[in-house]
């Protein structure tokens, strides 16, 4: 074992999951306000501020497959590195993250580069109208500058945290955040930027967020170390953390996939107050689900680091506490949603229709939101344990074999097309809820009986 981590085989596991897990359900908090506070900001410009939301929510697609490449590397290698740390071989850990460092620097090149050129036809496919085009691309083309900033963010920040450094990780995000909050009036107001502005604001935030990574990541106090030997990507290497992060990976591009589904049916059946609504539902459900992927981001390093070193039952308790607490955290934000959706919809939009529409359209999409603890419980644990198949099996089905086929067949079968689209999501995720605890129980026992030996 490495000795400077030892603490994730030692400490109690109760105690160490508060201890990580608090910073990290913070930063993917404050993470969170990247976007949603561009929203709130977007929505109050005079004027033009529903369609400007709107336009800016047609981006939200284009925004995640970036972030999704970042989680296919970062995502699949920071549990992997963690691993090698427990089986003491930091060496190794050390060369899966010099080759992430350069794939994402070359995965930024390419990403930048089909922004910029098919900016405008890749805007209209994901369900921008005349109306908000304009307002889409001005923000998309300032945001593509920036992307090199968010794929070195959240990638040397997932190996942050894979270490146990959660309020180093935590700070990472801090700084960004608090410079986007403070950049963004000024810059869409002052400045009278607009849209453009906020785009500007995220992408300065970024940069600073990614230059404080990088800076400890090559200092003193990490564990792992980012060293010039071991740059040069290797397919060696990467191959296995490109399995193990090809399930986040889907799961996040396959949200671009569904805005396209989303909004392009939405548009047909509702117009653009209808997709409008659905930018502030994602912005809710965002609210709901990030701080449950931050506990379960809290859990990974113990369970990674106690699966390299073969302890089923550290393993074990801390799934059981992240189950536990997950669908409690999901249970609470689902009454509240339920009970005061207006509230909700009043942070992104002064305007009473769009309030009334989305108040109405969030009891029905999130009506299960209560379980889907259970899916993040158990979707980051077959991570931690490095069952690449099991995880990638659960994204596939949840996305592409339920949610977007029953975006179209349900609007055929129920008289409120508008509702029907909406009624996809809660249908998919309690079938994919279902699914999921089912292959989880046989694949868990699997995997523990293994190390046990």
């Amino acid at each position: 074992m490495d000795n400077k981590n030892e603490f994730l085989a030692t400490e109690p596991v109760g105690k160490l999951l508060f201890r990580l897990s608090l910073p990290s359900i913070t930063a993917q908090i404050i993470n969170m306000l990247y976007n949603l506070v561009d929203r709130i900001y977007i929505g109050r410009i005079p004027e033009v501020g529903s369609l400007a939301l709107t336009g800016v929510g047609v981006c939200l697609p284009v925004i995640l497959i970036v972030s999704a490449f970042a989680a296919l590397i970062s995502m699949g290698a920071a549990p992997r590195a963690s691993i090698r740390m427990g089986e003491g071989k930091r060496d190794d850990a050390e060369r899966i993250l010099g080759s992430c460092v350069s794939l994402q620097l070359i995965l930024s090149a390419v990403l930048t580069a089909v922004l910029l050129i098919w900016n405008r036809p890749l805007l209209l496919a994901f369900g921008a109208s005349e109306n908000t085009i304009g307002y889409a691309s001005g923000y998309l083309r300032v945001y593509a500058l920036g992307t090199v900033c968010v794929q070195l963010t959240l990638g040397m920040n997932a190996f942050i945290t894979a270490q146990g450094f959660a309020k180093t990780g935590m700070l990472t995000v801090l700084i960004g955040a608090v410079t986007n909050i403070i950049l963004d009036p000024i810059l869409i107001f002052g400045c009278k930027m607009g849209v453009q502005g906020a785009a500007l604001a995220t992408i300065l935030s970024q940069a600073l967020s990614a230059a404080w990574a990088i800076c400890f990541l090559c200092g003193k106090k990490t564990t792992l170390r980012i060293r010039p030997k071991y740059l040069a990507p290797s397919f060696r290497i990467l191959a296995p953390c490109l399995a193990l992060g090809l399930a986040p990976f889907i799961m996040q591009a396959s949200e671009s996939v569904l805005f396209v589904c989303f909004n392009s049916s939405l548009q047909r059946y509702g117009g653009d107050i209808a997709v409008g609504a659905m930018t502030i539902l994602t912005s809710v459900m965002q609210i709901a689900m990030l701080p449950m992927q931050g506990l379960a981001q809290g859990a990974q390093p113990i369970s990674s680091y106690n699966f390299g070193a073969k302890n089923a039952s550290r393993v074990k308790k801390t799934f059981s506490l992240l189950l536990c607490c997950s669908l409690a955290y999901s249970a609470l934000m689902w009454a509240i949603v339920m009970l005061f959706p207006r509230a909700f919809a009043m942070l992104f939009t002064t305007d009473a229709a769009l309030i009334d529409y989305a108040a109405w359209a969030l009891r029905i999409y999130q009506a299960v939101l209560c379980i889907l603890g259970l899916q993040i419980a158990c979707q980051m644990t077959f991570i931690s344990i490095g069952n690449a198949r099991a995880s990638i099996l659960v994204a596939i089905v949840r996305k592409f074999l339920l949610l977007i086929p029953l975006i179209y067949i349900l609007p055929r079968i129920l008289p409120n097309q508008v509702m029907a689209v909406y009624l996809a999501e809660p249908v998919s995720d309690f079938i994919a809820v279902v699914f999921t605890g089912v292959l989880f129980f046989f694949q868990f026992r699997r995997a523990m009986r293994e190390i046990e030996g």
